[in-house]
């Protein structure tokens, strides 16, 4: 059994089961689902575990390894300028689009799901217990004074910002310093991979303990509330397919059809494979074959995209955030959306490469923003059907990407 449909399952049995609960109206059984819920926060706490190590592992190695982009020509630079301006684009769409469609929800979910034990006074010290901070002292307080009280306090934004710092610094280094660290910070992060992979197989199992807790008071509200998420997440991700075309037409001078008809391939196979890197032969072919784009484009730019470029980020990440700060009743200001939008354009370089990868990169957004770290356990359970949706964002960007870069490097 795939592990999506595992995590389904999991999502399924508990969800189910939980609003069977509360229809049942039994403080016997709603006590027994409650009793569930340590093996939910267990495995979320076995996520939080993980975010440091990896997160500045991966960084690093990806910031510093980067050195060698300047190597391989103008190519390299150019490459990465695109995927920052499309990412940036997307993003300074999406979360205005974000804001408009979560404002839509309280009119249409008017019963609100009951919070898991506990929730409500997490939520109510976040929103409250905190001072005003405005804009000046919020990008004051991105240069963190000690980044391992970051670390410890859970400021991601500033350990993340120090971390790119120090990875800059290490490729600058003379080589045995640079080569020594460098092999120091890949063999932690493959060790953190290693237990992301353990912990990730025990998705089905802590989605359950989340989820039925959940259902048990949130009854029915929480099923609509599950299914806003999953339509808003999918539809924007078909939306953003769709502004791809026109925007290479304008662009890149690209007629739509052409471009349709080369990423095809590769879109389907995406969506049956729920895997970017999967479409890469097709993605390869459509690029060669249907829009005649160089060979030397076409293979440095998309193997690079389908493995670092996640175009659905700006998607995936403004709507989660918004829908987990929805379901806790905390409110968002500017300064959590400028920060949703930055990690939105950077941090989804760092994601690795195993199922619900992306997904842990929202620990250190959450923490950052004041967000609970159990609403992503929510995100995962629910992940099964907008995933497709994504995947086939994430390959046509890959491919729309490639066409820029072409368009830039001798026209197309």
């Amino acid at each position: 059994m795939k592990e999506s449909t595992r995590v389904l399952v999991g999502l399924g049995a508990g969800l189910v089961g939980g609003i069977a609960i509360a229809a049942s109206h039994n403080n016997a059984l709603i006590g027994a689902a409650d009793a569930v819920a340590p093996i939910g926060t267990l495995w979320v706490n076995a996520i939080r575990m993980t975010v440091i190590p990896l997160v500045v592992s991966l960084l690093i190695t990806g910031v510093a390894s980067a050195s060698d982009v300047p190597a391989v020509g103008r190519l390299g630079g150019r490459t990465l300028a695109v995927f920052i301006a499309m990412l940036t684009a997307a993003t300074l769409v999406m979360i205005p689009l974000a804001i408009a469609m979560f404002a839509e929800l309280p009119h249409l979910i008017t019963v609100r799901p009951a919070l898991p034990p506990g929730a409500a006074e997490a939520a109510q010290s976040l929103t409250t217990g905190a001072p005003i901070v405005n804009f000046g002292t919020w990008l004051t307080s991105l240069i963190p004074t000690n980044p391992i009280a970051a670390a410890a306090n859970g400021a991601m934004l500033p350990l993340v910002l120090f971390t790119v710092l120090l990875a800059l610094a290490i490729a600058a280094s003379p080589a045995g310093s640079r080569d020594a660290l460098l092999t120091f910070f890949r063999a932690m992060s493959d060790a953190m991979l290693v237990l992301v992979r353990w912990i990730v197989r025990l998705a089905p199992l802590g989605v359950f303990g989340l989820m039925l807790p959940l259902g048990a008071h949130g009854g029915i509200g929480l099923a609509g509330a599950v299914g806003f998420y999953i339509a808003a997440y999918s539809i924007a991700s078909v939306l953003f397919v769709l502004l791809l075309y026109p925007a290479l037409a304008i662009v890149a001078r690209v007629p739509m059809r052409l471009f349709a008809r080369g990423a095809l391939p590769g879109q389907l196979i995406a969506f049956s494979s729920s895997s970017s890197i999967a479409s890469l032969p097709a993605l390869v072919e459509g690029a060669d074959q249907t829009l005649g784009l160089p060979a030397n484009v076409t293979g440095f730019v998309l193997p690079l995209a389908v493995s670092t470029f996640k175009f659905a980020g700006p998607v995936a990440w403004p709507i989660g955030a918004m829908f987990v700060a929805w379901f806790y009743g905390i409110e968002l200001h500017m300064a959590q959306y400028i920060t949703i939008g930055l990690a939105s354009i950077f941090l989804g370089f760092a994601a690795p490469g195993v199922p619900r990868g992306a997904f842990l990169m929202l620990a250190p957004l959450f923490l950052a923003i004041g967000l609970p770290v159990e609403g992503i356990g929510i995100l995962i359970a629910v992940d099964a059907l907008p995933d497709l949706f994504a995947t086939v964002l994430n390959a046509t960007g890959d491919l729309a990407a490639a066409v820029l870069v072409a368009r830039g490097t001798r026209g197309v």
